[in-house]
């Protein structure tokens, strides 16, 4: 049921574009070149030239379950991510219960084996209590290890000292952090309490309460940890320009110390919140056009080495509430590769990068096996992009369960055509077809 020939595509990968066609057989990837003769009974694709990329690997999304179905699940949040061009995801632990221990990681697996139309793999949390479940974990059995480092849901803020090192010093695989730093947010928030009192906090202070130098002061601390123990380390959604001076440009191989940013800080500024108010808050917080420019900059000499979303989800109502009651996150796998294309639409970033950063990478970065490239022998993890017909988003179309879009009204110059899942084209021409599910990823550590 998984084979097929794509002919006639714009294929953009491994640092290429070029004219040519893709056979997939058994779900993986037979064979790339040019002019390859159709088999009998062999399901022809033609591209008509349409541009064919690896499928995104989503290294940092909130997908709700369990414990929050009411804002998102597996079933409903991954059917937007491949509708979005999003083959994998990599799922963060703050639902309820929390991913703060290996039997909660396993139903993770088990809940998304029975419904997630995406390949998915999952982060064990970290707390202060935890450390020895963190000494236990098979490198293989998680994508990584999350920190918070800021506050965060539950009973997830890492603030212990000695925990802290003792988590950089003895993690087996990747730590992922969410670096901000509780105590200047917290006198932030107090100070902006007492300038317009009490619940009347406008959204617009939202970037100066979760300021920079909370970014700043918590980045750096893990940069300090990580180097003292010689620590695997991802810091996740980098948002100000002082921050990325700390990372190293370059190739993301043989760096021990990485960076990701999310495509809403290459869209947004501080400016947008007049117009959009609580949908765009987010942890840490869309800042100013200067940090935009230099999110930008950071991709193309290489200081940010993973483009993701932290979608994450919530309820409308949820979001119509006073500025310190609105949840924070926002609703992205849908548009994530229409959005991102923008920079290229724009002359921005080259098309080849923006592949490396939101496919090629995450894959050699987290180990993933045979994922993230058009090459003979991977899963066959494809996106069928038309960079001819623009789309307009619509409330209608959102698939995520929280029913609405920070992107609604926007028309983006591209329109996401097809996406396969290992081989099984899961999403063509704006129709689903769920009949064959994701699978686990895997590492090779």
């Amino acid at each position: 049921m998984n084979d097929c020939l794509i002919v006639n595509a714009d294929i953009v990968n491994d640092g290429r574009r070029f004219s040519g066609d893709v056979r997939v057989r058994n779900g993986r990837i037979e064979s790339v070149g040019s002019q390859i003769v159709a088999q009998a009974n062999e399901r022809v694709v033609d591209a008509r030239g349409r541009l064919l990329l690896p499928g995104m690997i989503d290294d940092q999304v909130h997908f709700r379950e369990p414990g929050l179905e009411h804002k998102g699940d597996f079933f409903t949040e991954s059917r937007a991510a491949v509708a979005g061009g999003v083959t994998s995801f990599m799922e963060m632990p703050n639902s309820k219960p929390t991913t703060t221990n290996r039997a909660a990681l396993e139903d993770k697996y088990a809940r998304a084996a029975a419904k997630s139309l995406a390949n998915h793999a999952f982060y064990l949390g970290a707390t202060n209590d935890n450390l020895e479940d963190i000494q236990r974990l098979d490198p293989k059995a998680a994508c990584g290890i999350k920190v918070f480092m800021g506050a965060s849901t539950g009973n997830m803020l890492v603030d212990n000292p000695a925990t802290l090192d003792a988590i950089f010093r003895d993690a087996p695989t990747l730590i992922a952090t969410h670096c901000e730093d509780t105590p200047t947010i917290e006198a932030n928030l107090a100070a902006a309490r007492n300038k317009y009192g009490g619940d009347a906090v406008p959204i617009a202070e939202h970037p100066f309460i979760r300021s920079r130098e909370a970014c700043i002061k918590s980045t750096r601390l893990a940069m300090e940890l990580a180097r003292r123990h010689g620590s695997r380390l991802h810091v996740l959604h980098v948002t100000t320009a002082e921050e990325l001076e700390l990372f190293a440009p370059g190739p993301a191989d043989g760096k021990r110390i990485t960076a990701e940013t999310c495509v809403h800080f290459l869209h947004f500024s501080n400016a947008d919140y007049a117009a959009k108010g609580n949908l765009i808050k987010c942890n840490p917080a869309i800042k100013l056009p200067a940090d935009r420019t230099a999110i930008i900059a950071a991709i193309k000499d290489g200081r940010i080495d993973i483009l993701a979303t932290d979608h994450a989800p919530h309820g409308w109502e949820e979001k119509q509430q006073s500025y310190e009651n609105a949840p924070s996150g926002l609703p992205l796998v849908q548009s994530v590769l229409q959005c991102a294309l923008e920079r290229w639409f724009d002359g921005q970033l080259p098309i080849e990068l923006l592949v490396e950063k939101f496919a090629h990478a995450p894959a050699r970065l987290y180990d993933v096996r045979e994922r993230g490239y058009i090459r003979e022998g991977y899963w066959a993890d494809l996106v069928m992009i038309d960079a001819q017909l623009p789309h307009t988003v619509t409330r209608a179309e959102t698939l995520s369960k929280c029913g609405w879009s920070p992107f609604e009204g926007t028309t983006f110059r591209s329109t996401i055509a097809a996406t396969w899942v290992n081989g099984h084209l899961a999403w063509h021409e704006g129709q689903l077809d769920d009949s064959q599910l994701g699978k686990r990823l895997e590492f090779a550590r």
